[in-house]
């Protein structure tokens, strides 16, 4: 007779002295098994495709009921009949499982970071290992990638943005799809659910870089070369580059002497410190050049041509600047990027050049076909040209202390 709920709950072990169980029938190759102390074990007895008899464990009861153990062997029975060993099934299951948690979230990022890495500048690799280490593993480092759920990637990227990171926020998701992109390639992601959140983080709302427009300049040129805020010779030059150069402040302060040609009048930025990732050429003006002799006699330094004033095995801070403009009294007025775009609108608005050739002193961001066969030369001569025209127009400006259109001779 098959078994019912109550014989399961009801039924007892072998008398004393007996060591061996007791094996309750239900039919179909389906036991009972009270073991002397008491336990109750389901098992399936069973012939393999060789004609052997075997026993698959289906679990304990009363975790696993009565319905759910018939429900199991009648698995295992169409398993056999497809020529499938159930056994050999629940280990390869198990063996699955083991793998798929040894394949957390973090164990594969660094694995794609690793297998990037050559594609990228050290920089870049190291800002987005950084980021990873610091936003993602602790949060969900530690789960395998396939338990990884679309809540907790949008929670993730939320709670970078609730600290005010919105940008990072957004970088986090698309690191994400590259993450999953890669885990689905090498098979340890059955799909790349990050897609499914690109564009959930919505963009702020663009905030410009403060900056000062070419009607300010007389004073601002007048502060800064009277030097009442008593700022550091160094400081004040760099201040004065940048508006000459209007590079970035990342690319100003980390100058080194060997990029440097002055046969040529040229500061050659390499391609690892630029945000395109390609080299580019600042021509020089005669007063930018004086500057830079100025700075080689000021601290004799071998590589920067800023050095930082604690430690001389770096270069300035990313600070210094801010902190320079601050004391000027241009807090909220002015930052290092300002210098930017001052010297775009400038440029076109007084000296008459066409947006191209600014745009392209700035190394702006192009994008499509165009953009990758950028030359770095391009717009050369007019661009060593306008360079010499906005250093001469900047010292006309402090001389008159007017602002006027600027007149080409001959």
């Amino acid at each position: 007779m098959k078994l019912t709920d109550i014989k399961c709950k009801n039924a007892k072990p072998l008398d004393a002295p007996s060591n061996s169980p007791r094996k309750l029938a239900d039919g179909g190759g389906l036991y009972l098994w009270v073991m002397p102390n008491g336990k109750k074990y389901w098992r399936h007895r069973y012939k393999d495709i060789r004609g052997k008899y075997r026993e698959l464990a289906i679990g304990v009861y009363p975790e696993i009921s009565l319905l759910d153990a018939r429900e199991a062997t009648r698995k295992a029975r169409a398993m056999l009949r497809d020529g499938v060993d159930p056994n050999r099934q629940k280990k390869d299951i198990k063996i699955q499982r083991q793998q798929e948690a040894g394949n957390t979230f973090e164990l594969i990022a660094r694995e794609w970071h690793t297998h990037k890495k050559s594609e990228w500048t050290e920089e870049h690799a190291k800002r987005i290992l950084d980021r990873l280490e610091k936003d993602v593993f602790p949060v969900i480092g530690c789960r395998p990638i396939k338990e990884v759920t679309h809540t907790h990637l949008l929670d993730l990227a939320k709670k970078v943005q609730e600290r005010g990171a919105n940008e990072l926020a957004k970088r986090i998701i698309q690191l994400s799809v590259h993450i999953f992109q890669f885990a689905v390639i090498t098979e340890r992601a059955d799909k790349n659910i990050a897609i499914d959140l690109k564009g959930l983080i919505k963009p702020k709302p663009t905030k410009h870089f403060a900056s000062i427009e070419a009607k300010d300049l007389p004073d601002f040129l007048r502060a800064l070369r009277s030097n009442q805020a008593r700022l550091f010779r160094q400081t004040q030059l760099a201040v004065e580059l940048l508006m000459l150069t209007f590079v970035r402040t990342n690319e100003l302060i980390k100058a080194e002497w060997d990029e440097f040609d002055f046969e040529e009048k040229q500061w050659i930025i390499p391609a690892k410190r630029m945000k395109m990732n390609r080299d580019h050429i600042v021509p020089l003006s005669d007063q930018t050049i004086f500057i830079l002799n100025e700075l080689k006699e000021l601290h004799k330094h071998p590589t920067f041509v800023f050095p930082s004033q604690i430690n001389r095995n770096n270069h300035m801070s990313n600070n210094t600047i801010l902190m320079a403009l601050k004391r000027m009294g241009y807090q909220g007025k002015m930052t290092g990027h300002g210098f930017r775009a001052l010297a775009m609108s400038t440029i076109m608005e007084r000296l008459g050049y066409r947006h191209e050739v600014p745009d392209l002193q700035l190394a702006h961001a192009k994008k499509g076909d165009v953009a990758r066969a950028y030359d770095r030369a391009q717009f050369m001569d007019e661009r060593i040209v306008m360079m010499q025209e906005w250093a001469d127009y900047l010292d006309a400006i402090y001389k008159t202390g007017e602002v006027v259109p600027f007149r080409r001779i001959g």
